[in-house]
């Protein structure tokens, strides 16, 4: 039998040892650090060529834990793995030896001019490996990121707090902890795309993930519960195989990141997230290099923006916080600099969050994108965003990429924000391209007024790409700029409320096809706008003649 290389020792058993921590001094009273018993019972794990490191019943507080290749981490039930406080500024966290310092220091890596700090570093985390095989952190414990930052001071703020604004100010994701609390001059010195960022720029010993992944093979994540997060619960850069799995977060800040990875399954996960996206997709530079993320499948995921630990405990409180409202969406980019090929979105509920944004804004390919069974309830902006931008955030790129060949099919939205409903933008003389929009039903809570059907929508060439920046839009259901071959069947387009603005507005788009596009209780040529529109095909749409 030969080895095959990155395969475990041909001498391995048919039944993995175990490795019970308490077995290596931890204690799992909430109250000592156990991270040096943790770390000692996955050094013999790696020893014996792999196993299962085993957390029983109870509280275990710990700084950074190190994975190894092989490995199973299995948290039991009534296990909470606690992220413990990182020292104070010039401090020791309490404990011995590798406790002593907190987390362990960010790497080196080359200056994250393309993304921010969060993206950028992975073993500031509570769990993190690199350049692993065969690995799986499971349940059906919990992991609760009490001591963990969001990116902007050393410890985020508890389970649902926010900090005090002025009167009538929503704060952004990160002025919710409070004041920016920058570590040194040379964070606060930004390059051309506002990177090094100072509120995501964090000192040694500080922990901002709950699990970061980087340059690993054959993860798997499942059966597990994730509370109060950090800036991320759980990122996953330039990994292949990775399947995520009956996974539950609620989060204070992200939820689920694939960066960068391919063939991955993310399925039958929860995600809580009302101050950053919920499951998102990208492809940034953070891992020190370019590549797609491909292969990707999220099915069967509920994602929501409720006021955080809501979830968790069944109240799901609907407060908005947020300046936009809470977010919690399911998303492909914003970091795009690798581009997207063959993703498949299935089966899956917004609640009380943003809608669904496909963004390519970074210079690469987004292609092949399949979403299909959505539904969507009590959406915060548009709830389908298709958005070709020229940001152009990664290394030598001077020219925006292509997004095409998208297919979104089967989606009931209602509840829908007045500024936004389907909002798809490309930019001039580079278009989105080759996209099917097939058996919608969206029904607006209306509220638009006359003079939003007049203003002019800004272009937002090289902004961030998030639907509220655009501003209300001059169409309540459909608004579609600078794109070309885009079918539109079998949509609904309903009103909950009085309504000033048309229903749809096409500006420079070419060979478009519109077929069975109804309008409820509307059926006057005024819902429809065309602006520079060439190759209309139009049947059975009402309100509008037939081409």
């Amino acid at each position: 039998m030969s080895f095959i290389p990155g395969s475990p020792p041909a001498e391995r058993s048919a039944a993995p040892p175990e490795f019970d921590v308490r077995q290596f001094g931890a204690v799992g009273d909430g109250v000592t650090l156990d991270t040096g018993a943790i770390n000692r019972a996955i050094t013999a794990a790696q020893t014996a060529g792999g196993g299962t490191v085993v957390l029983p019943a109870g509280d275990y507080l710990s700084h950074s834990i190190r994975l190894c290749s092989w490995l199973t981490l299995e948290l039991r039930a009534g296990a909470t793995l606690i992220a413990a406080d990182p020292p104070p500024p010039g401090g020791t966290g309490g404990g011995q030896g590798e406790s002593a310092a907190g987390y362990d220091a960010p790497e080196e890596a080359p200056p994250n001019l393309y993304q921010d700090f969060g993206h950028s570093r992975f073993r500031n985390s509570l769990i993190w490996g690199e350049e692993l095989d065969g690995v799986e952190i499971r349940g059906p414990g919990r992991i609760y990121g009490r001591g963990l930052s969001r990116g902007n001071g050393r410890v985020a703020l508890p389970v649902g707090q926010v900090a005090l604004q002025p009167p009538g100010h929503l704060p952004d994701v990160l002025e919710a902890d409070g004041p920016v609390e920058p570590w040194d001059d040379a964070a606060v010195r930004s390059g051309p795309f506002g990177y090094p960022h100072p509120l995501d720029t964090l000192p040694p010993g500080v922990g901002n993930k709950a699990i970061a992944l980087r340059g690993c093979r054959n993860v798997i994540v499942r059966d597990l519960t994730i509370l109060h997060g950090g800036h991320f619960a759980i990122l996953a850069a330039a990994c292949d195989h990775v399947t995520v799995d009956h996974v539950f977060v609620d989060t204070n800040r992200d939820g689920i990141d694939i960066d960068a990875c391919a063939h991955v399954l993310v399925s039958h996960c929860t995600v809580n997230s009302p101050w950053d996206d919920g499951i998102c997709v990208k492809s940034s530079c953070g891992f020190g290099g370019l590549r797609p993320a491909e292969h990707v499948t999220i099915s069967d995921c509920y994602v929501s923006g409720f006021e955080e630990g809501t979830l968790y405990d069944g109240t799901r409180s609907r407060v908005i916080r947020h300046r936009g409202g809470p977010i919690g969406r399911i998303k492909v980019g914003t970091e795009a600099s690798g581009g997207f090929r063959h993703i498949t979105i299935s089966n899956c509920v917004f609640e009380f969050c943003r809608g669904l944004a496909l963004e390519q804004v970074d210079g690469a390919v987004m292609e092949d994108v399949v979403v299909t069974n959505l539904t969507m309830r009590e959406v915060m902006n548009a709830p389908i965003f298709i958005r070709l931008g020229g940001r152009l955030r990664a290394p030598g790129v001077t020219a925006p990429g292509t997004a095409c060949r998208i297919a979104i099919t089967n989606v009931n939205a209602s509840g829908v924000a007045p500024d936004h409903g389907i909002f798809i933008a490309g930019l001039p003389g580079h278009p989105v391209t080759d996209v099917r929009l097939a058996g919608i039903q969206l029904h607006s809570r209306g509220g638009g007024r006359a003079a939003d059907a007049l203003r002019p929508v800004p272009e937002m060439v090289s902004d961030y790409p998030e639907p509220n920046l655009f501003g209300p839009l001059p169409a309540w259901g459909i608004y579609v700029r600078h794109a070309a071959r885009i079918e539109l069947s079998d949509i609904t387009l309903g009103l909950l409320g009085a309504e000033a603005r048309p229903a749809v507005e096409l500006d420079d788009v070419a060979a478009v096809g519109v077929v069975g596009l109804r309008l409820p209780g509307r059926a006057s040529s005024s819902d429809w706008v065309m602006k520079d529109v060439t190759g209309l095909r139009a049947r059975d749409c009402e309100g509008l003649p037939e081409t």
